[in-house]
């Protein structure tokens, strides 16, 4: 019962990737000076996430909505996983890691994530 849980899930995810790539969001338009300070600006931010999770996506949907160059880093094993787990404290996805100078913040749950980004780049 749990593999197929698992497989319906899995299935599912598959199919809201796909259903996100047929819709994608139109990036938003900068003039490139603006765009070259966004791009610099990102460079500190870090987005933790699984590939078919859905909450991944939507995060993802806004980033590339906010045409932001954010490094996505994939947490369902090996070494980005282990950095969540240690930095953030728990395997919860999506998670923005927020780097302000020596400061690090882990930033979780899509929709704080998504209206962090809105504020701070929209």
């Amino acid at each position: 019962m749990k593999i197929l849980i698992k497989a319906m899930r899995e299935g599912l995810g598959r199919l809201i990737v796909l259903i996100d790539w047929v819709f994608s969001p139109k990036k938003l338009k900068r003039i490139e000076v603006e765009q070259a300070k966004v791009n610099k600006q990102v460079e500190s931010l870090k987005i933790y996430q699984f590939y078919a999770c859905p909450f991944c996506i939507k995060t993802r949907r806004a980033i590339k909505r906010l045409n932001l160059p954010i490094e996505t880093r994939n947490a369902q094993a090996g070494q980005f996983r282990a950095e969540l787990l240690a930095g953030g404290g728990e395997v919860k996805v999506p998670c923005l890691r927020i780097k302000k100078g020596d400061e690090i913040t882990w930033m979780y749950e899509s929709s704080d994530i998504m209206a962090y980004l809105d504020k701070r780049f929209g």
